[in-house]
């Protein structure tokens, strides 16, 4: 079985998600940089090990990437998911993880990358928007996509009414795509992702 560390920076709903889902791995670790993250008290309750690398006790963004990157790795994790982290890594810490560290973003990517996605989308009036899961690279929200699920944008949606429509597909693909990663059903090839075994586009999209 697969271990899997998790970092997390605030109510930790995709980590939720994750360790809800029952998959075939084991969450070594639920780390996070601010010792007041909602997400910690729930891996507590789960009985999985938590701890806190806190970015505003180190003076620099290596220092802490350093730091972070040590705590991980006395786990022995195969993989490292990513829910929710809200710094910037640098590089290094990136590329130490080639292959092997997972993001979800709340947009279709290569659309709105960064911040205030939902925001966006609604300013420029996009009719279907969506989330995404992608390994990490050096660039930011630019690696490999592993799923996306798409929602439609309606009529007289605010930002958080198609944050949280969004929300609940994120909490339904970051699993599965964690599940593939452990059943061995990712290959990455010319920095396209195939899912081996299984249509993924159908898992894109949800049931209605």
């Amino acid at each position: 079985m697969k271990s899997i560390v998790i970092v997390i920076s605030g109510r930790g709903s995709n980590m939720r998600a994750i360790v809800e889902a029952e998959l075939p791995v084991r969450v070594a670790a639920v780390i996070s940089n601010d010792p007041a993250a909602a997400g910690l008290q729930y891996a507590r309750d789960k009985g999985i090990f938590t701890q806190t690398v806190n970015h505003r006790e180190f003076a620099s963004r290596d220092a802490f990437d350093q730091a972070l990157a040590a705590a991980i790795d006395a786990h022995a994790s195969d993989l490292v998911v990513l829910a929710g982290f809200m710094r910037i890594l640098t590089d290094g810490f990136v590329q130490r993880y080639d292959g092997r560290m997972l993001n979800i973003h709340p947009s279709l990517l290569p659309s709105f990358t960064g911040l205030h996605t939902h925001r966006r989308a609604l300013e420029l009036g996009v009719k279907i928007h969506g989330c995404t899961v992608h390994f990490v690279t050096p660039r930011l929200d630019h690696g490999p996509i592993v799923i996306q699920a798409a929602v439609p944008v309606l009529a007289g949606d605010t930002e958080e009414s198609l944050a949280a429509r969004v929300l609940r597909e994120e909490h339904r693909i970051y699993p599965q795509a964690v599940r593939w990663f452990a059943e061995g059903r990712l290959a990455l090839h010319n920095g396209i992702v195939r899912v081996t075994g299984e249509d993924a586009a159908q898992s894109a999209f949800p049931d209605r």
